[in-house]
Order: structure tokens, then C-alpha cells, then sequence
């Protein structure tokens, strides 16, 4: 399993600490039950953002096409070249 990058962690971090502090002073609840359940959900909350930032990835080459190459490595391919 790939370790998680930067990003991640911060998204998922800020997610956390700013949906705990907006679910508590919206649902303005004070017993212990109503602000653990305000904890699971945000920690639920920033482990599906920090899931779903993309990640950038290394670019493939492309594969050679016969388009691409030279005439000359052509021709060296097909064997019509002669030697002087």
C-alpha cells in the first residue's frame, strides 16, 4: 500500500479540524455522547477527502509508432540499405 503524499495528509487534516469545530458550533451539543459522534464523523469525513485527492503520477512514454521514426531507421529496419 503506497504511503500517503503532503497533500493528502494536510487535506485530510484541515478536513478534520474544521468539520469538528463547524459540527460542534452548529449542533451546539455538550454531552459526551453528541461530541464523539461529532469526532467519528469528521475523522470519517477527512479520511474520504484525504482518499480522494487525486495523486499525480509519472507520465508514460508514449510508444513508438511508425509515424514517429525517420525514414532512414526505416530502411535500416527493412533491410534496404547496402553497405558501400
Amino acid at each position: 500500500m503506497p504511503r500517503p503524499t503532503a497533500a493528502q495528509l494536510a487535506y485530510g487534516s484541515c478536513t478534520v479540524i474544521l468539520s469538528t469545530l463547524a459540527m460542534l458550533l452548529l449542533s451546539q451539543t455538550s454531552s459526551p455522547a453528541g461530541i464523539a459522534l461529532v469526532a467519528v464523523a469528521a475523522l470519517a469525513l477527512g479520511l474520504l477527502v484525504a482518499l480522494t485527492v487525486p495523486v499525480r503520477r509519472a507520465p508514460r512514454p508514449a510508444p513508438a509508432s511508425a509515424a514517429a521514426r525517420p525514414a532512414a531507421q526505416e530502411r535500416v529496419a527493412a533491410g534496404s540499405v547496402t553497405d558501400n
